[in-house]
C-alpha cells in the first residue's frame, strides 16, 4: 500500500516528479546516499515526531539532528520520535520509507531550513528502496505547513 499511495500522490500533485527505484535499501541516510551517489546531507529524512499530544512530520537534511531546545521553543515541548508502529499507523509508510507524500493521516508536515542548503534533495518515496529528487522550496510548497528552524548540524 505505502509505495502505491506515495506514487499516486506524486502522480496527482507533481506528475513531473518520477520516483527513483533503487533496487537496494535506502532505509538509512547512509544507504540512500550510497545508492544515489550523493552526500548524506542531501538525503531529506522525514522524521515522525510527537510533542505532547500533537504528532507531525519534519523533513530535514540527512546530517541534521533535532535540537531539543529549538523544538521546545517552536512547539512548546520536548520532541519524541514515534516508534515504528506509531509511525506506520500515522503515515502509512514504514520507518526507513517514511515520506511526506500520500500520508494515511492528514498531519502537519514542516520543512526544516537545513534543506535550503541544496538545489535539490532526495526524500523517500514511500518504500525502503525508493526516493525522488526535488528542490527544497518545491517540496515545501507541495507538502509543508511552513518552514521551521529546529535542527542542528552534526
Amino acid at each position: 500500500m505505502t509505495i502505491e499511495t506515495a506514487h499516486a500522490w506524486l502522480d496527482q500533485h507533481a506528475p513531473d516528479l518520477k520516483p527513483i527505484e533503487h533496487g537496494v535499501s535506502t532505509a538509512t541516510v547512509a544507504e540512500a546516499a550510497a545508492a544515489l551517489g550523493v552526500a548524506p546531507a542531501r538525503i531529506a529524512k522525514t522524521l515522525a515526531l510527537r510533542v505532547g499530544e500533537d504528532s507531525f512530520l519534519v523533513v530535514a537534511r540527512g546530517d541534521a539532528r533535532i535540537d531539543n531546545a529549538k523544538t521546545k521553543a517552536e512547539y512548546g515541548g520536548r520532541p519524541r520520535m514515534l516508534n515504528p508502529d506509531e509511525a506506520l499507523a500515522l503515515t502509512g509508510h514504514p520507518v526507513g520509507g517514511v515520506c511526506p507524500f500520500g500520508l494515511a493521516t492528514p498531519i502537519p508536515v514542516y520543512c526544516d531550513v537545513s534543506l535550503r542548503d541544496f538545489a535539490s534533495v532526495f526524500p523517500a518515496a514511500g518504500s525502503l528502496t525508493s526516493s525522488v529528487e526535488i528542490a527544497p522550496d518545491r517540496l515545501a510548497d507541495l507538502v509543508s505547513t511552513r518552514w521551521v528552524d529546529i535542527c542542528k548540524l552534526v
